[in-house]
């Protein structure tokens, strides 16, 4: 359907302005691309959380998009206000990330004061009540601000007399010198969302349908509605709707114009940022290879900085080494991980531990000339001293120029059966019932599964519960701190999106997710934290200090026999990634011999390739029950060191290009779709693609079904090849240790507690059956930590039990205890009472 009267629709809220919005911006772009109008204005309350989905849905369905915002200000006065050029926009972004710093996190508080100094480049629209004194002063505010900037807006409220209070407005716009313009508050796309959007609404005010009272919307008549529509419904006043489009012309601001600067490092004097990287890249190949430079290893490096050259990345290539290098200067083990593991150059700066060249990675999946994407490393620190570097990063770069990516929380099935249920009335018996039925993400109750429950399909408020649930999954809930990802600016951060409190101390956010921050070609820092590499620091700490042994990731000895037998015999409790039930039982039918065997094991115990079916065909191939075939010697090349299933995505990726014909970038956006902690579904869109290139390709239409199913199963969980080569490594490093060194192991292990699948008491007891010796906590003996004691037999020591495992002692009686035997022990138990303050 298309409209013949031009109109652009000015008021819009998607669903993250959170239980507000009942409909999705690719939603809203879709049906309004279909109804002929012009442009959408996105104006979600306080937040640009959603104008990046926003733009990309506008890309998508060629409706423009109109950048803006809702301000709900704290003297109760609502404003649509709208950026005209670019730096309008960073006023707007400096404008909320002022309201969000006040209020702290989820909350906004501004004043009309804070508006007008932020005001210039912003095209204001009043949204009012009633044509009373309160609106007459808000008016003259209004014009007095914004100038010829200044809009009234018209929209019906579909109440008794609706049509004179749109007269006595428009009269009272006149006497205040300000344009009237026709809006529609939009809350959804299409009528039949009606109901959801009365569910969000009872839902964020924590009440039941039945009491939800004048809360909900009085009508459904906030849907889009074509330019024919609307001019029917403000046939009174075609001037303030063909103000719409006047005002969409007004707006020319596009995020394309988003210029992302990437903050320059202090590098050498008199060197640019390559110069530097590349001179640090030879000094440190030079200490990674103090035997020689391989030949190639030269050509791999020389190669990477090419690329890395052209592409323009060393700047950020100096931050991540920058912040490396903070944190050993404090004696922090850290390791990237993930695409990073491609990379020889984040190799011989000592980023990551991983040899790409060893391990035949791919650089091209880290960075890519076709792709121009920005690379993505990870950095994973130890979680008990991870706080200290992302501090230092804040002072670094500076609260104005750095801010972590936000989390977008999103309803699952199980939290939406259950918000639902209660929203509707369902007595709590009943939505605990239905939620406990779910177990994975995309499950639902369906019609068979309720009848089997002997639930009564004719009652309404249950079959509402059920489809309403259904289409509230996967919809926004709220936004959290992503783990670690730090977004760093040249320029002002908060010149491109708002920044606000996180509800940790000294933290702050952006409103954008990783999605958001990829659409956009951001780039982004992962400082992340990892149990086990607290472990493995108090573990090579302890090696130092007892047995005189200096190991790290990179130099523990590599494909050790004995570890593999260890690691073969599910003798694993407490290593990396290995250790629980599931991967315990895959060992001993893996039978691991080399590190890449460790790798798929990584990779393979996985929802992923569990649901592909990639798990048998391996296991049948690797011990040589069934044929390892190739249809064509181009699948050989991609899918032979995995004997033919393809368990990584970059295989899937491979695949796809030299098998089906995709080009690199439809390549990557399969990798998109099967990119870790997804919503599944996303590689169904592939399907035909895919099946067809294969069999236009001389593959028969059962291989390619066969295919197919596999990479689909990504969709749950598909691994990376260098994100399992990264967690193989500590695996093994762990491994080792356990191996060689029992009592350092168990030590560390109980010292950087919790952490892993097992309980202190599992893992004292797995040490005994190694024959390390655990003492028990003695007040004269034991410290805060657990330590290790010397015993009878040479380089074996004794594991003594630390003072926080006293069930029950506050951590400031530990360490007065400690403290007050400094100068001699405790005689008794009067002694520890009298000295110490301890009960006994």
């Amino acid at each position: 359907m298309t409209s013949g009267a031009r109109y652009a629709e000015l008021q819009v809220t998607s669903h993250f302005s959170f239980l507000r919005g009942a409909s999705s911006c690719e939603e809203l772009f879709a049906q309004a691309a279909l109804l002929g109008i012009e442009a959408l204005a996105v104006v979600d309350r306080n937040s640009l959380a959603g104008i990046v989905r926003a733009h990309e849905a506008a890309k998508t369905t060629g409706a423009r998009l109109i950048v803006g915002c809702r301000l709900d200000l704290a003297d109760g006065m609502s404003i649509l206000v709208y950026p005209t050029d670019r730096p309008a926009y960073s006023r707007l972004c400096r404008l909320l990330s002022l309201g969000k710093g006040r209020a702290g996190k989820a909350k906004c508080h501004l004043d009309w004061d804070d508006v007008v100094a932020y005001g210039e480049g912003l095209i204001a629209v009043l949204v009012p009540d009633e044509a009373d004194d309160l609106c007459a002063v808000r008016l003259r505010r209004l014009r007095e601000a914004f100038g010829d900037r200044a809009y009234l807006a018209l929209t019906l409220r579909r109440r008794p007399n609706d049509q004179l209070r749109l007269y006595e407005l428009a009269n009272l716009a006149t006497a205040m010198r300000v344009s009237t313009v026709v809006t529609n508050d939009v809350l959804f796309h299409e009528p039949a969302r009606r109901m959801m959007q009365d569910v969000v609404t009872c839902i964020r005010h924590n009440v039941t349908i039945d009491d939800a009272g004048f809360r909900r919307e009085r009508h459904a008549d906030r849907y889009l509605k074509p330019g024919d529509e609307m001019a029917r419904l403000f046939s009174r006043y075609p001037e303030a709707l063909a103000r719409t489009v006047e005002i969409a012309d007004r707006c020319r601001f596009s995020m394309d114009e988003l210029a992302y600067q990437y903050p320059e490092e202090k590098t050498m004097p008199g060197l640019t940022a390559q110069q530097a990287l590349e001179k640090l890249t030879w000094e440190g190949a030079a200490r990674r290879y103090p035997e020689g430079l391989p030949d190639k290893v030269v050509g791999i490096l020389k190669h990477e900085l090419r690329l890395i050259e052209t592409l323009e990345y060393a700047p950020y290539f100096l931050t991540v080494n920058s912040i490396v290098r903070f944190a050993r200067s404090q004696d922090i083990l850290c390791q990237g991980r993930g695409s990073a593991a491609n990379s020889a150059v984040c190799y011989v700066l000592g980023i990551t531990s991983i040899d790409p060249e060893r391990n035949n990675l791919l650089f091209e999946r880290f960075v890519s000339q076709e792709r121009r994407e920005p690379p993505d490393i990870d950095v994973d620190f130890e979680h008990e001293r991870r706080e200290i570097v992302m501090q230092w990063v804040y002072e670094t770069y500076g609260r104005d120029h750095a801010a972590l990516c936000s989390t977008v929380i999103r309803y699952r099935t199980k939290g939406a059966v259950r918000d639902v249920g209660k929203a509707l009335g369902l007595p709590e018996d009943m939505t605990k019932l239905l939620s406990s039925q779910i177990w994975g993400h995309g499950e639902a109750v369906d019609e068979q599964r309720a009848r089997e429950l002997n639930l009564n399909l004719g009652d309404r408020r249950l079959r509402l519960t059920l489809e309403l649930a259904a289409q509230l999954a996967g919809t926004p809930r709220h936004l959290s701190q992503h783990p670690g990802g730090f977004v760093l600016t040249h320029d002002r951060l908060d010149d491109l999106v708002p920044i606000e409190p996180a509800a940790m101390k000294d933290r702050q956010v952006v409103e954008w997710d990783k999605d958001d921050i990829d659409a956009l070609k951001f780039m982004k820092v992962d400082v992340l934290a990892l149990g086990m590499l607290t472990c493995m620091k108090k573990s090579f700490d302890l090696l130092s200090e007892h047995k005189g042994i200096a190991l790290d990731l990179a130099t523990i000895p590599a494909e050790d026999p004995r570890t593999y037998a260890m690691i073969r015999k599910a003798d694993t409790l407490g290593v990396f990634q290995i250790e629980s039930r599931a991967q315990m039982s895959m060992l001993p039918r893996m039978k691991p011999r080399t590190f890449y065997d460790l790798v798929i094991e990584v990779a393979i115990v996985r929802p992923g390739p569990i649901q592909g079916d990639m798990v048998h065909p391996y296991l049948r191939r690797r011990d040589g029950t069934e044929a390892v075939t190739f249809p064509t010697p181009e699948l050989e090349r991609v899918l032979g060191k995995t004997l033919g299933v393809p368990l990584f995505q970059e295989q899937a990726m491979q695949v796809s290009m030299v098998c089906a014909g995709f080009s690199a970038g439809e390549a990557d956006q399969l990798r998109r779709a099967m990119a870790t902690f997804k919503h599944t579904g996303g590689v169904s869109k592939f399907r035909d693609k895919l099946i067809n290139g294969m069999i236009a390709n001389g593959y028969t239409p059962e291989f390619a079904e066969k295919t197919f199913s596999q990479l689909e199963g990504f969709g749950s969980y598909g691994f990376p090849e260098s994100h399992a080569a990264s967690f193989a490594l500590i695996a093994y490093a762990s491994s080792w240790l356990k191996c060689w060194h029992p009592d350092v192991f168990c030590a560390a292990l109980l010292n950087s507690q919790p952490m892993g699948f097992y309980l202190p008491a599992q893992i004292v007891r797995d040490a005994r059956d190694h024959g390390v010796e655990v003492r028990p906590i003695c007040v004269n003996a034991s410290r805060w930590d657990c330590t290790l004691e010397p015993t009878d037999v040479e380089d074996r020591f004794a594991v003594r039990l630390g003072l926080p495992m006293v069930k029950g002692l506050a951590n400031d009686d530990a360490a007065a205890i400690v403290a007050a035997r400094a100068d001699e022990p405790f005689a008794s138990v009067d002694d520890l009472w009298r000295r110490a303050g301890v009960p006994a």
